[in-house]
């Protein structure tokens, strides 16, 4: 029999479409490695809360995995925090689900806090193991945090203490994550190090003209590209200011991400467009808005540069996609971008986010054609190691010893 793995996503679907305030990178992360993982034979099954009517209940988006839509509050977008007011209707659903499938699962994967409240308690009742990753920590985002938005309240912090200690095990994306978990939480369960994936199939070079042509850019000149939710540690800000500084340059910023579908986030979208007009470069950045996961390829294809001024990246997804497609990446020395990109190599790495560091260093990368074309020539080979296919075989390998470790699982029994 194959191994059976119930996912908990509780506050996001990995469906949804990218780009808004709570959207990104995890979804992705979720529902690539569970097709991975089902192409491999693993039976998934990812619960999720209902956001919308007009989803149905089972979603299968790839053979051997499926979105199980769970009601749980209002089906709309809520607040994580309101999230945990519906999480006792949320853990019925699970237990009526497998109550009228007869569903029964070997392994609890739980991604992000609010998924751990619950995954623990599934983990005792179903007597099962229970691994669980974070994806990002309470009290990292509350240290670089540049709003009150954007700061975690202390009932995360807590959650997340409880997690690691009901887990099995712990998943990091780096080893600078796996020392930020320790740091912060000390050593309350095995950490494992899997990175992110990216699907290469998907992610890769393309000629520039023509994936311009295709995005309707009418531009000759430099393109610098920022992907991600707009939110004040993303690091857009500095972006436009360090643009600004390179008056000499005939270039244009794209903007790919924001939903202003939610008042934090129209909030900040206006803002920084506002910001763009007193910067004086308004006529020559476009917010593109969130874009289907698949044309994602064409923007990076069709850009000289992604920069990335993040607080903080616990892995880094968009260098990786970035890269992959052959587009050199300009960043912040922090968290997973540190062992994403070489810096001098791939692309370049800034201390800190500060406007002046980051033009200074587009302004070399954009001023050599030599320096580009070599970081362009190395990029996509230095992620080949972040195929899918080889981040789901770790995770197997993962699955084996901890179930290995439970000898009174159902897939220990098998």
């Amino acid at each position: 029999m194959s191994l059976r793995v119930a996912v908990l996503s509780t506050h996001t679907c990995p469906l949804a479409p990218l780009g808004g305030w709570e959207t990104g990178g995890m979804n992705v992360y979720v529902r690539e490695l569970s097709r991975a993982l089902a192409s491999r034979g693993v039976e998934i099954d990812v619960f999720t809360r209902r956001q919308t009517v007009d989803v149905p209940d089972v979603v299968e988006f790839a053979p051997g995995a499926r979105v199980v839509h769970l009601d749980a509050g209002p089906h709309r977008h809520v607040d994580k925090y309101d999230v945990l007011d519906y999480l006792p209707d949320f853990a019925c659903g699970v237990q009526r689900w497998r109550a009228l499938t007869g569903a029964s699962y070997d392994l609890i994967h739980s991604h992000y806090w609010l998924s751990g409240r619950l995954a623990a308690l599934f983990a005792d009742r179903w007597g099962v193991p229970m691994v669980s990753m974070f994806h990002t920590l309470a009290q990292l985002k509350n240290r670089v945090a540049e709003s009150a938005a954007e700061r975690e309240q202390a009932v995360r912090v807590e959650i997340e203490r409880r997690t690691m200690a009901a887990s099995d095990r712990v998943i990091a994306a780096t080893d600078i994550d796996r020392k930020e978990i320790v740091r912060h939480y000390g050593s309350l369960a095995p950490i494992t190090i899997i990175p992110g994936g990216v699907d290469l199939d998907l992610f890769k070079p393309f000629p520039r003209h023509e994936a311009r042509t295709r995005i309707g850019l009418n531009s000759s000149g430099p393109v610098l590209l920022f992907v991600g939710r707009i939110q004040r540690l993303k690091g857009l800000e500095v972006l436009l200011r360090a643009f600004a500084l390179l008056k000499d340059i005939d270039g244009r910023v794209v903007v790919v991400g924001g939903q202003p579908s939610t008042v934090h986030e129209s909030r900040e979208i206006s803002r920084l467009q506002h910001l763009a007009v007193r910067l004086g470069i308004a006529e020559r950045v476009t917010f593109g808005g969130a874009v289907p996961h698949d044309r994602l390829p064409l923007y990076y294809a069709a850009s000289d540069v992604t920069v990335m001024p993040s607080s903080y990246e616990s892995f880094g997804l968009v260098a990786v996609e970035s890269l992959a497609c052959s587009t050199p990446v300009v960043a912040t020395r922090v968290g997973g971008l540190t062992s994403i990109v070489r810096d001098g190599e791939t692309g370049f790495l800034v201390p800190w986010r500060d406007p002046a560091l980051f033009a200074e260093r587009l302004r070399t990368l954009l001023g050599d054609p030599r320096l580009l074309s070599s970081m362009r020539a190395r990029a996509r080979a230095s992620v080949d190691r972040y195929s899918w296919g080889r981040i789901a075989d770790e995770h197997l390998a993962l699955y084996d010893e901890v179930l290995a470790a439970h000898p009174d699982s159902l897939a220990a029994a098998r």
